[in-house]
């Protein structure tokens, strides 16, 4: 035995206590050959075992110095020892330290995960060694179904799943029964025979007296260093190589631990349900409140376009005057035929109605009422976008030959026809004009509804047999399709300009008024938006507290994965994994809801009917995603920075 394995000089270990260093560890120096069995003896309080955990990587020395074939290990990051112990040490824990919800299998492969093996062949090795301890009848069993001798020899697995170069047993019989601590002692030789290193830690001595080597430390020194001629070992051979299992490449390394990650992180939401469900409950309450208040108010914002449309479908009024509130514009006699020929040329209209109205004098029979006797266009159906229920609209003949035929409305239809009577064909005195009823108009289904008495009438009609009224008191353009409003609106007001010679008309456009509502419902969107998001925030602060809580429930597991080489990205992987999913269930559960509410909303609301917009519902569920992200980083950056001795002291 040749080459050195491990060596230490001058190695020291303090620990704060009442404002005090103690040291446990005083100016030792040591060194273990590859292929010895050694075994390391003291009562408790010794420093035995803070000495393995330095060996073992576990723990750093406060001062002096430790290789490990001939590497300083106080040059290494967290990473490079967390290597170490994933490569070159197996450890054989006193209370075995296995995972309660993995089985013997589970248990076993677990240094091999870290290592980045491909999972059919740690699933083949991990049951090959197991069924070489004699647990071949078990290998499903999980550790509350095992005797402490079984779960001993699981241990004892793990420890040689990435080859164990190195065996490091704390007190691995003492807490056994003497039939369970001679098998442990008899795979122990074994393994050494086969040329690992073996190095024990404990305080029996007739344990010790099975190693080749005996070192006896009190209080934190080496009292001596004796070779044990009578322990019956025989000299090791080489250590076999065939443990080493082929590994995947970085990205399926990555891929592999990723989904090892994910499914610890969902045994540990299943595992605890309640705590996981209160967890979620202020992510769903958030992400239903943001996406019902976003569908709200789109429904509300595109009842209020409908109501807005059904005045008028993009259409621009022209009126004369100088604008609102122009005294004179009831007598500028400035809208002429000759204009409404004239923009029917231009190709940003689609339509247009010439319109003067009148109150006049209404009778049927023995019924007479005021109305409203409007004088339009053949085509001024289709700029107010108005159905005819029944009959016909009116038609370019009936303007070039002044018919007296009108169309009704439905107020009218109710005020003169009130028994349900088929006013087709009815004859109605509007003034001293007797007009024929051709078509009755649908009503709207809109918050701006006319309560007049309408009746409608070609407009040559109206001007020369009712009101004596030569010109149009407006006209109403309605714009081609996928032409702009703003265009078509600066196109009327340079034409009629051009040909009056000066600017004696101006415009109001449906759009501008759309423009203002929509702004207007957008920012009380955003507005009631903002009050759920806050929701959002509890509900993520709450994941962050539970998530803080779980990790001191789990700081044992924690140990056990770094013990057994997890490095620190690893462990936060799988906390911010668990916060992440928790997020996502949450605005899954957050967003189904929600269609619950919609569902619920339309049995009581009718007027308005919440809108689902894909938009808000990816945004709803990228909001939980970040939410998991952010508020799961501090409880998965605390368990990563743990110290694997302190977290494998917890209970």
């Amino acid at each position: 035995m040749t080459e050195i394995l491990l060596e230490i000089s001058g190695l020291e270990r303090s620990f704060p206590s009442g404002g005090k260093e103690v040291k446990v560890l005083k100016g030792l120096n040591l060194k273990i050959y590859a292929g010895e069995m050694v075994a390391i003896m003291g009562a408790s309080g010794s420093g035995k075992s803070t000495l393995m955990n330095i060996l073992g990587c576990l723990d750093r020395p406060t001062a002096g110095s430790y290789k490990v074939r001939g590497k300083e290990t106080g040059q290494l990051d967290g990473d490079d020892l967390a290597a170490l112990r994933r490569n070159h040490f197996g450890f054989i824990f006193q209370s075995y330290h296995l995972l309660s919800h993995l089985d013997a299998v589970g248990n076993t492969e677990i240094p091999a995960i870290y290592s980045g093996i491909r999972g059919e062949n740690r699933s083949v090795r991990a049951a090959a060694l197991l069924a070489r301890l004699g647990l071949d009848e078990r290998i499903g069993y999980k550790p509350g179904q095992l005797s402490g001798g079984q779960q001993q020899r699981v241990s004892i697995a793990r420890s040689l799943m990435n080859g164990g170069e190195v065996i490091l047993a704390d007190e691995p019989t003492g807490a056994l029964d003497s039939k369970s601590g001679a098998e442990v002692m008899a795979i122990l030789k074994e393994l050494h025979a086969q040329g690992h290193t073996i190095i024990l830690v404990t305080h029996d001595a007739q344990i010790a007296a099975q190693a080749q080597r005996v070192i006896r430390i009190s209080d934190g020194e080496i009292l001596s260093d004796t070779a044990n001629p009578d322990s019956g070992l025989q000299v090791p051979g080489t250590l076999e190589k065939s443990a080493q299992m082929e590994k995947q490449n970085r990205f399926f390394v990555q891929i592999g631990l990723f989904i090892e990650a994910f499914k610890m992180a969902w045994i540990a939401m299943t595992s605890h349900r309640m705590r996981t469900l209160l967890t979620m409950l202020g992510i769903v309450i958030g992400i239903t409140a943001v996406v019902s208040v976003v569908a709200v108010g789109q429904g509300a914002r595109q009842k209020v376009i409908n109501d807005i449309n059904s005045i008028g479908t993009n259409t621009i009024d022209i009126y004369p005057g100088t604008g609102w509130g122009d005294v004179r514009s009831g007598r500028v006699e400035t809208l002429l035929p000759a204009d409404l020929e004239a923009l029917k040329e231009q190709v940003y209209v689609d339509s247009l109605t010439p319109n003067i109205s009148t109150g006049k004098e209404v009778r049927y029979r023995n019924i007479v009422a005021n109305a409203s006797i409007k004088g339009v266009g053949n085509a001024y159906f289709r700029v107010k976008d108005i159905e005819i229920e029944t009959g016909r609209s009116l038609t370019a003949r009936d303007i070039k030959s002044l018919s007296q035929v009108a169309i009704i409305g439905q107020n009218t239809k109710k005020k003169f026809f009130p028994n349900e009577e088929n006013p087709l064909g009815e004859k109605l005195l509007a003034g001293n004009v007797p007009v024929t009823i051709i078509g009755v108009a649908k009503e709207k289904d809109s918050a701006f509804k006319d309560e007049n008495l309408n009746v409608w009438m070609p407009y040559t009609a109206v001007m020369s047999r009712i009101s004596g009224q030569q010109y149009f008191s407006s006209i109403t353009v309605r714009v081609a399709q996928n032409m702009s409003n703003t265009i078509a609106q600066q196109g009327i007001e340079q034409l009629l300009a051009m040909r009056h010679g000066t600017k004696d008309i101006f415009t109001r456009s449906s759009d501008s008024i759309l423009k203002t509502v929509t702004k207007t419902t957008a920012t009380l969107t955003i507005l009631i938006s903002s009050i759920a998001v806050i929701s959002l925030i509890v509900g993520g602060i709450g994941v962050m507290n539970i998530m803080l809580v779980s990790v001191t429930e789990r700081t044992r597991e924690i140990g056990i994965r770094m013990a057994v080489g997890a490095r620190q990205s690893d462990i936060m992987q799988q906390f911010l994994i668990e916060a992440v999913l928790v997020c996502m269930i949450g605005g899954i559960l957050g967003i189904l809801l929600s269609f619950g509410v919609g569902v619920a909303f339309s049995y009581f609301v009718s007027s308005i009917s919440m809108q689902f917009s894909s938009l808000s519902i990816i945004a709803a569920f990228t909001c939980s995603t970040v939410i998991g992200v952010l508020f799961g980083f501090l409880p998965a950056r605390n368990a990563a920075r743990l110290d694997p001795i302190e977290a494998l002291a917890r209970e």
